[in-house]
């Protein structure tokens, strides 16, 4: 017999896929939307690199056309923009930014970074011949800001396509996630069609096994009773073996006292005859007085042996009356 096919079992099996699979379901959805949280940070930071690059050009221009030198703006968008995109490549366990997730990115981040180490090379060079501006440096010093101008829309578009990149990468995460979730979702659907239906089965197998035992109760008194022959799971099969197991019983001890009642009845109808016989004998032999007192004893013997087998026959008659009387109270039941 299969162990594993029984209700219990079904039962435990079916809800701990469920709720492994509501588990898991559950931990992934959480984490992605973690992930996708940090996606979105990560993707502000790349859009402030684009934002910071416009403010030190800017910040050049004005301090280029004014006579001022307080470079505090300048340097604080340089270190920003500098802390950021080390963040973007190497990760930053502070605010929860991991390593360049794709060696695609990782590549368009290296050219970022070449860009910038140009464009902040000419931005230093601006600064301290600034220090120093006069005639003479002049052509220089406005050569520079030219040059930053020009880094300046070269290194804007490819940090905006930084960004675009990373844009793309979460949108495909995100999609990812309703594609996991539509299909867990159908999952959970299949599993619950599988548990209705497998419900179905064990309510199916009980029934039978009910009307099994209705036509069990329902059979005539005088006609062997029918086993029980169902496939289902353990528990009603074990059901029916115990109830089969009576049922051979009873049959059996029907079977015995049937037997034995009739071969009792040809006993006696065998021994009436003798008894004829010898009253046939008893009768030729009146003149002879020795001969009939035996007779008379095996007469009386024969006639013993005759009650004692009718009241073998009656005892075996109320042992079947009996069985009648518990098939009947099984009937009532």
């Amino acid at each position: 017999m299969n162990h594993q096919n029984t209700i219990s079992n079904k039962i435990k099996t079916i809800g701990a896929i469920l709720f492994l699979l509501m588990s898991t379901i559950i931990i992934a959805t959480i984490y992605l939307n973690a992930k996708n949280k940090k996606d979105a940070l990560v993707i502000n930071i790349a859009g402030k690199e684009r934002m910071l690059t416009q403010k030190i050009s800017k910040n050049i221009f004005y301090l280029y056309n004014s006579d001022t030198h307080d470079y505090t703006e300048l340097d604080n968008a340089t270190e920003e923009f500098i802390y950021n995109l080390n963040s973007l490549k190497d990760g930053n366990r502070l605010t929860g930014i991991e390593k360049v997730p794709t060696d695609e990115i990782a590549k368009q981040i290296a050219k970022v970074q070449v860009l910038w180490n140009n464009f902040n090379h000419n931005v230093q060079r601006f600064k301290d011949l600034l220090l120093q501006r006069d005639d003479r440096n002049e052509v220089i010093i406005k050569n520079i800001v030219n040059s930053i101008y020009n880094t300046n829309n070269n290194l804007l578009q490819e940090v905006d396509n930084l960004v675009t990149m990373y844009t793309v990468y979460t949108e495909n995460k995100t999609e990812y996630l309703k594609y996991f979730q539509f299909g867990s979702a159908l999952m959970i659907l299949l599993l619950i069609s599988y548990s209705f239906s497998q419900l179905r089965s064990i309510e199916s197998n009980a029934k039978k096994f009910m009307e099994f035992s209705k036509q069990l109760i329902q059979s005539p008194n005088d006609q062997p009773l029918e086993p029980i022959e169902i496939d289902a799971e353990e528990e009603i099969v074990a059901a029916t073996d115990t109830i089969n197991c009576f049922i051979n019983k009873v049959n059996s001890a029907m079977d015995y006292s049937a037997e034995a009642i009739e071969h009792s009845k040809q006993a006696s109808s065998k021994l009436e005859e003798i008894t004829d016989e010898f009253d046939k004998v008893l009768g030729e032999l009146e003149n002879s007085t020795d001969i009939h007192s035996h007779l008379n004893k095996s007469e009386d013997m024969v006639i013993e042996s005759t009650e004692e087998l009718i009241n073998s026959t009656h005892k075996l008659q109320e042992l079947k009356k009996e069985l009648d009387k518990l098939l009947q109270t099984c009937n009532r039941q």
